[in-house]
């Protein structure tokens, strides 16, 4: 028989308790910044109490049971996501990829300004990097607000990867910093993820 009395759904982002009581499990994660474990997956919240001989006696908390649900973007890992929108500064995307895999549920991702590149930071204008439409390669940050994660493009092979010029062409990345349209000849800005050339 299954436990159900501590069991309560939640969504990514969903406070699952503090660490002092608590270590996460599958589908939870530690956030260093308020010392609490939130839910990164969508499902059911979950308590095992630790084995009575445990050095640790804090419960495990974990989301259980929610089988729809497909990869998940946690800190540390690279995603693809296409650009949304795009503002002074910051731009928004959805996430349609961790790692190889293609998700299954709706994840929103903000490139914040200061997370665009590693150097001369604030020279970094969000219109000359990214458009929407634009394929990104990013590495997520953390959670950050409003259920959006964090993502940066701060690292060469991180980036734009695939752009659509206005001619509606593939772009061609010239430099670290410009796309070319294959039809017209014309130079857009981005900030162009280095691409291993095998």
């Amino acid at each position: 028989m299954k436990e159900r009395e501590e069991e309560n759904f939640v969504t990514p982002g969903d406070m699952l308790g503090k660490a002092l009581e608590l270590k996460p499990g599958y589908g939870a994660y530690f956030s260093s910044h308020d010392k609490a474990i939130y839910a990164s997956l969508t499902g059911f919240r979950s308590l095992t109490p630790a084995p009575p001989d445990s050095d640790d006696p804090r419960a495990t908390v974990e989301v259980k049971g929610h089988k729809a649900h497909g990869p998940v973007p946690e800190p540390g890992v690279v995603v693809t996501a296409r650009v949304t929108k795009v503002m002074a500064k910051m731009a928004s995307a959805d996430i349609v990829c961790v790692r190889p895999k293609s998700v299954r549920e709706k994840f929103t991702g903000i490139i914040r300004q200061q997370d665009v590149r590693a150097t001369e930071i604030d020279k970094v204008e969000m219109h000359s990097s990214f458009r929407p439409g634009d394929i990104v390669k990013a590495l997520v940050l953390s959670l950050g607000d409003a259920r959006a994660y964090y993502l940066s493009t701060a690292k060469n092979e991180l980036g734009v990867v695939s752009a659509e010029s206005v001619a509606g062409a593939t772009m061609v990345p010239i430099s670290w910093t410009e796309m070319q349209c294959p039809l017209t000849g014309q130079t857009e800005h981005r900030k162009v993820a280095k691409i291993d050339v095998v």
